[in-house]
């Protein structure tokens, strides 16, 4: 779990710009200083390092940390390129017109964690996956509610656009120093949704078992 949590948080620091330009882990993609403040360059080219853990030998440490876990539990590319995908989407992708459109995003920014987790303890299951699919996407719109003013400070806005045009909220409105009733209730709106979700995925717990 520490090295599948090592790879998510790298991908997320290089999707957010965390890391520093030129530095260590720019080198050890193989990523020239001069593209190293390109995310998509750095994306680009952690996504190649990824694959050589599948069928090669990375050369990232962090990657190669990863390898021992992907062979022991037999994971698949597919949760890691998803995440991946994510933080490139992020790159290119600031606003979601529906939330339909916000939930395929959450596809693959949150719900691959809970798969890999199911897969690295070996208790993965088609219903399970689906109730951790619904814990998961709840998460991250929770993360969403929670840095608003966070995410349009990076230009990005996670709220549906046809909600907030519902709810007669513009993105003025979301920078504001203090919230208005309509964001309120545009937030209470998102946040009933979550609330659902979860209740969709809380029988995942009593299923499992241990530490788990």
């Amino acid at each position: 779990l520490m090295a599948v949590y090592g790879f998510a948080r790298l991908v997320d620091d290089i999707g957010d710009g965390d890391l520093a330009p030129g530095g260590a882990d720019a080198r050890l993609l193989g990523v020239s200083p001069e593209s190293a403040e390109d995310r998509l360059v750095l994306l680009d080219a952690f996504e190649a390092d990824l694959r050589r853990v599948f069928d090669g030998t990375p050369g990232h440490p962090l990657l190669r940390r990863l390898q021992p876990t992907v062979r022991r539990r037999s994971l698949t590319p597919e949760p890691f390129l998803g995440l991946i995908a994510a933080n490139r989407q992020d790159q290119l992708v600031g606003r979601y017109e529906t939330y339909d459109d916000l939930l395929a995003y959450c596809e693959l920014s949150a719900n691959p964690v809970g798969r890999l987790v199911l897969a690295v303890t070996g208790t993965a299951t088609p219903e399970r996956i689906r109730r951790s699919d619904a814990v998961c996407t709840a998460l991250q719109i929770v993360e969403h509610l929670q840095d608003v003013a966070e995410d349009i400070g990076r230009d990005r806005i996670y709220l549906p656009a046809a909600d907030m045009k519902r709810f007669h909220v513009d993105e003025t409105d979301l920078g504001a120093k203090t919230a208005g009733a309509s964001v309120r209730a545009l937030v209470a709106y998102e946040a009933e949704r979550a609330r659902n979700l979860l209740n969709e995925g809380t029988p995942l717990v009593g299923s499992v078992h241990g530490r788990l």
